[in-house]
């Protein structure tokens, strides 16, 4: 395990230092730290992990796009996953909600209701930014609908509103310039919870009209027994609006992405990554690890990924706790 530890501090660091040359590559999406799959078979060797949209023949790639087999003596391994999606998209309502139902701000379609989480004796649904918040274009206050609008919500089924939520930074950061590194050098540029070209969470809080409106019994799952730190491998499930209960395993860590809201970009840092585990509306789903502790909040993905924020991430973003007991203990 200390070998394996040592390896993976290693890649962490030299994909640091060639992360903004390797995320410049128009074909890459993602760079994360990994287990190396050879002849279709998963290693036990870690490799900076390159996702690209497309697999293509190094005859096709200019060389400037060609990813090199080795970065200061630690392998690569370069995977396909399409591109990679904020998750919304299009299922009945429920009273109390429980997490892994359908859920959105009163404007967009629909994502998932994560878990609840509390702050000071107060109750909140914790789900994405962009499900709650409509992509940092909502207002505090705004109507929070279960079922989302895609699934027949209606301001009739209005369960919440939305309390706070984290804006994400979409463009690029004046920090990938030699301009921005010498101002943060200086001390005259700090770096935010989210800013272009470093985003952290995707996430948002809203206050139930009333406490008996919710019930924080994940559906499938159960309630959450605490939060928990995932490592390459960690086995892991979520229950979300669109594909229920699934599980999967902990792909990458360390993950620097590029995510498309419909149109605008936002790169986010320092995520995790699993398997094919979600689909569209499945954003805002908690993932847990097999004890049921709360490990990421789901936000993005591919037909081939899940993009996931670490949770404590998310909890210290919004000063929150996840429940872990009934409404009525609290």
């Amino acid at each position: 395990m200390e070998t394996n530890m040592n390896a993976i501090v290693l890649a962490q660091q030299v994909k640091r230092r060639n992360e903004f040359r390797l995320m410049r590559m128009k074909n890459v999406v993602a760079v994360g730290i990994g287990y190396k799959t050879t002849g279709g078979v998963q290693t036990t060797e870690i490799a900076v992990m390159v996702s690209v949209i497309k697999k293509l023949p190094l005859i096709q790639l200019p060389e400037s796009s060609r990813v090199p087999r080795v970065f200061g003596g630690v392998p690569t391994d370069v995977i396909e996953t399409g591109p990679i999606f904020a998750q919304q998209d299009p299922t009945k309502k429920m009273r109390p909600a429980r997490p892994g139902v359908s859920i959105g701000h009163y404007q967009i379609t629909a994502g998932t209701l994560g878990c609840l989480v509390e702050r000071e004796g107060q109750v909140y649904i914790l789900s994405n930014n962009h499900v709650l918040a409509n992509s940092n274009k909502a207002t505090l206050g705004d109507a929070i609908l279960q079922p989302g609008a895609h699934d027949g919500g209606t301001l009739a089924d209005q369960i919440g509103t939305l309390e706070q939520f984290i804006p994400v930074g979409f463009g690029v950061s004046i920090g990938c310039s030699p301009f921005g590194f010498l101002m943060r050098l200086l001390g005259n540029a700090k770096p935010q919870i989210n800013e272009p070209g470093n985003n952290t969470v995707d996430c948002a809080i809203a206050k139930p009209v009333t406490a008996d409106l919710v019930n924080p019994d994940i559906l499938n799952i159960g309630i959450p027994t605490g939060v928990a730190v995932a490592t390459l491998g960690t086995p892991v499930q979520k229950s979300g609006r669109t594909t229920g209960l699934t599980s999967d395993q902990i792909t990458q860590i360390d993950v620097t992405a590029t995510v498309n809201y419909g149109g605008p970009i936002a790169t986010f840092k320092n995520q995790l990554m699993a398997g094919p585990m979600s689909q569209g509306g499945d954003s805002g789903s908690a993932v847990l690890d097999m004890n049921k502790q709360v490990v990421g909040l789901l936000f993005a993905g591919s037909n081939t990924t899940t993009i996931m924020n670490p949770i404590q991430f998310v909890l210290d973003a919004l000063q929150v706790q996840v429940v872990i007991a009934p409404i009525s203990d609290l």
